[in-house]
């Protein structure tokens, strides 16, 4: 017997006018010293397994079926005393590390309490194990970095702190929930090699849970494909991912950013195709098009932003932090310019001075030959009209107690207080249909959506402005291949229509290498290389581009 059996697994969710079968009749096992991927769409019950087996269901959701045996342990049995085996036999790596991480608790903190909770080490051997942990997952300085909160962590590095927290008891069998999606490609990097020598070193049965098909091809010894909660396809990567024998497999496949080339679609089987050419979209009415002459339209000229140490929480030091260095660069009217770089090299902060939600330490950006560092009252209030952003969780960025039409509608009031409500009706209606979702939408709030339903919608909001500059922060990195490829589709065929400018914000350099025309790399707030996109990826000329680029996960299907 292998070390973990799933046998039929059927689990549901009961609702108030019908059950929702999220799990049906799943069965695979898993073997120590093994890496076995689970890869499908969000809602295809990947997350969902890996809660069963920890009994980690969210309620309503129950086990109606199956059996989930650990050695000679029944998991699925309500008999079982399923907590006795979490963290001791089965580690949990989760999604998000913002919420999985008290905020109040020193990292050394919540360390030491998992591993005291488990072992029966003293605070300075517990303390000492907590140190080498973190070490062992990459963070630099564990010592002098054990008193500190999450929050003074970036996101890749609180990544790292939950891997190291899942590792405290030396578990038999690692369940990692989407573990590098929130992570740059060096990073992940080193976690798919530290995964793959925990594994060797330890014996470790792993489920790598993710919608990463370059990961799963690089890392995973079997593959299991899931669709609607049932098995469509499993076995060897090579196989599952290079010759797939269902169409559905296809699909993903098939929506996978290529790592060799730039292609000018993405395809997407099964799914009607709304070229840019084709793409009728009524918004072009309101549209003021102007023709793009390649001019600069951003300039970004010596630009520094540095963060005091000083305020709540401070720990040590009260040096400053210096998240951008002396930056410039431009952005030409109707390109897509890409910024890559580590977690901490200063992107998003970059992204936000340029949008003025945060106010440079020192440098100037022109938006239009104006310095908008010097812009307030009604000229500010002109330039947001002209710039508008998407962040990268479309469901914190939308106000879950507003309706969809009132989300939609809130920024053409801010800018057009003198329409009508018929007229606004009509506008969001327009705007909805431009990243084809129905009317009927509007009516609805936005927990009721899909993540990538989410992202069209605050497309959809960014769009209302009808602004020049669309800044894209990692609009694609929590959804699952097909449905970002259909995103980026749409972000193609809006820039070609209504004349967009991008800066597009990713550590996923396949997707960058698709989107952007130039790309800047960035390390530690500084530009290592600005270069057109093809060029950088042929040849790149600085040693950290080509770090990057060799970090890459490669898909070979």
């Amino acid at each position: 017997m292998d070390f973990l059996e799933i046998t039929n697994l059927n689990i549901s969710y009961p609702t108030r006018r019908l059950l929702v079968a999220a799990v049906q009749d799943v069965s695979f096992s898993v073997r120590k010293g093994e890496i076995l991927g689970l890869v499908g769409e969000s809602g295809s019950g990947k997350s969902t397994i890996g809660r069963a087996i920890l009994g980690l269901l969210d309620e309503p959701g129950k086990i109606e079926g199956g059996t989930i045996q650990l050695e000679n342990h029944d998991l699925a049995d309500p008999a079982t005393e399923i907590s006795s085996f979490r963290g001791k036999r089965i580690g949990l790596i989760f999604q998000d590390p913002q919420t999985s991480l008290n905020p109040v608790m020193t990292i050394g903190e919540q360390l030491i309490e998992t591993i005291q909770t488990h072992l029966q080490l003293d605070a300075n051997e517990a303390r000492k194990r907590a140190v080498a942990l973190l070490d062992d997952v990459g963070i630099i300085n564990a010592d002098a970095r054990f008193n500190d909160y999450p929050h003074q962590f970036s996101g890749g590095m609180r990544q790292r702190v939950v891997i190291a927290l899942a590792l405290c008891a030396d578990p038999d069998i690692l369940i990692a929930d989407e573990p590098t999606t929130a992570l740059d490609v060096s990073i992940q990097s080193q976690i798919l090699a530290l995964l793959q020598k925990l594994k060797a070193d330890r014996n470790l049965a792993v489920i790598l849970i993710t919608h990463d098909m370059a990961v799963i091809s690089e890392v995973a010894d079997r593959v299991v494909v899931l669709k609607d909660g049932r098995i469509v396809e499993m076995g060897a990567p090579a196989a599952v991912l290079g010759t797939p024998s269902q169409t559905y497999t296809k699909s993903l496949v098939s929506s996978v950013p290529p790592t060799d080339r730039r292609i000018d679609r993405f395809p997407i089987m099964g799914a009607e195709q709304n070229h840019a050419a084709d793409h009728n979209l009524k918004i072009l009415n309101r549209w003021q098009l102007q023709k793009n002459t390649g001019a600069s339209l951003v300039r970004v000229e010596a630009l520094s932003k540095s963060f005091s140490s000083e305020g709540f929480m401070r720990i040590g030091t009260n040096e400053p932090v210096h998240a951008v260095r002396n930056v410039s660069f431009e952005i030409r009217e109707g390109e897509s310019f890409g910024l890559v770089g580590e977690s901490g090299s200063g992107k998003s902060t970059i992204a936000k001075m340029i949008v003025r939600l945060i106010e440079p330490t020192s440098g100037a950006i022109f938006f239009e030959q104006d310095d908008i560092t010097t812009l307030d009252g009604p000229a500010l209030l002109a330039f947001r009209r002209k710039i508008q952003m998407v962040f990268q969780d479309p469901y914190s960025s939308l106000n879950g107690r507003m309706k969809i039409k009132n989300i939609i509608a809130e920024p053409i009031l801010h800018h057009n207080a003198r329409l009508e409500r018929a007229d606004i009706d009509h506008y969001v209606d327009d705007l909805l249909a431009a990243v084809d979702l129905p009317a009927s939408s509007k009516e609805r709030y936005p927990h009721e959506f899909s993540g990538g339903q989410r992202q069209r919608i605050s497309i959809a909001r960014a769009l209302a402005t009808q602004p020049k500059l669309l800044v894209c922060d990692e609009p694609t990195s929590a959804l699952d291949v097909s449905i970002q490829a259909q995103i980026l589709n749409l972000l193609k065929d809006l820039q070609e229509k209504l004349g967009l400018t991008i800066l597009f914000i990713s550590h996923d350099l396949p997707v960058v290498r698709q989107m952007c025309d130039r790309i800047a790399v960035l390390k530690d707030g500084a530009v290592c290389e600005i270069a057109a996109a093809e060029q950088l990826f042929a040849s790149p000329e600085h040693s950290y581009s080509q770090h990057l680029l060799n970090s890459m996960p490669k898909f070979q299907p």
